[in-house]
């Protein structure tokens, strides 16, 4: 048998597959019936077979061009993208990653580092002003307060939509030297670590003696929780990842990287997101004329939607 008449004789299926493919486009959130599915994928395979032959033989041009059209159709239905599976981000984002959070324990080494030597490090430069001049400089201590010399209402509207850009960049910066010097081994990352919570709490410490301190709590009040759980989430990123330099837990550097990379996602995309919020609370509400119970308000609620996203979301269960 020709070529030729080989194809003629398959025109039947070629029907059939197009109508399999409309079937298939009209149930695109619907079950399609296992049988249709199997028949629907035996004459898709013959018709990429004819196309084959088609295109080696050399036949009519309509031809050639019909099989490819039909082919790339049925194509797109066997190999649809899926849909978006609200249940299953909803399960990924409120169950796993809070629970690959909770069990990090790089995490919980940043939190208890950063939170005892901020405290520790304000406590001090509140009670002795050489202590803050030491850990901050005189520059950055005149500096604070010409910056808070004046309530940071002022700000017109144009500034703050300006300054969020800023604040993003600024806070991404901070986070991506926190998580980049956590690859030396991780020892970079609790060098940054320590030296961002000293450096913090002796900015927070020094101004709670001085007249501006109103000013200065009014500004950092409301999007403190966010920005700084972000900077611990940023160090503890890193310091998974140096810490697979070291533990390879007998895979190769490269591997032991690799699958400590991978880990690492879920926290530094936390870390994004908590920048991102806290560069938002910065350059609209931090500056403005609320009241500040109002942003104290909003700190406690930022505090404690962390608290359960982190704690009781990340806590195992059983089941």
């Amino acid at each position: 048998m020709k070529v030729s008449e080989l194809l003629e004789s398959r025109r039947a299926n070629w029907r059939e597959l197009e109508q399999l493919c409309a079937l298939m486009e009209g149930r695109s959130r619907r079950r399609v019936p296992a049988g249709t599915a199997a028949r629907f994928s035996v004459i898709y395979r013959a018709a990429c077979a004819d196309l084959a032959l088609a295109d080696a033989y050399q036949l009519p041009p309509d031809t050639v061009q019909y099989l490819h059209q039909l082919v790339g159709r049925a194509h797109n239905q066997l190999y649809r993208s899926r849909t978006f599976n609200v249940r299953g981000w909803v399960d990924r984002l409120f169950v796993e990653v809070p629970r690959r959070l909770f069990a990090d324990n790089c995490l919980r080494l940043a939190f208890c580092i950063f939170w005892g030597v901020f405290l520790l490090s304000g406590t001090t430069a509140y009670r002795s002003p050489e202590y803050a001049e030491r850990a901050i400089g005189r520059s950055k201590m005149m500096e604070l307060e010409e910056t808070f010399s004046r309530p940071v209402s002022d700000r017109s509207a144009g500034d703050r939509a300006t300054m969020v850009g800023f604040y993003i960049f600024n806070n991404a910066s901070i986070g991506l030297q926190c998580f980049a010097f956590g690859l030396l081994l991780g020892v970079g990352g609790l060098y940054k670590t320590l030296f961002n919570a000293a450096h913090l709490g002796a900015c927070f410490g020094y101004m709670g003696t001085l007249p501006q301190q109103e000013n200065f709590f009014n500004f950092v009040t409301a999007h403190g929780p966010f920005e700084l759980t972000a900077i611990v989430l940023s160090a503890a990123a890193g310091m998974r990842l140096g810490f697979s330099l070291v533990d390879t837990r007998g895979f190769t550097r490269t591997a032991s990287l690799r699958r400590a990379a991978d880990e690492s996602v879920p926290t530094a995309c936390a870390a994004i997101i908590m920048f991102a919020l806290a560069a938002l609370i910065e350059g609209f509400l931090s500056p403005s004329a609320v009241a500040y119970p109002v942003k104290a308000a909003v700190s406690v609620a930022s505090a404690g939607s962390l608290m359960y996203y982190f704690v009781f979301l990340g806590y195992p269960r059983g089941g």
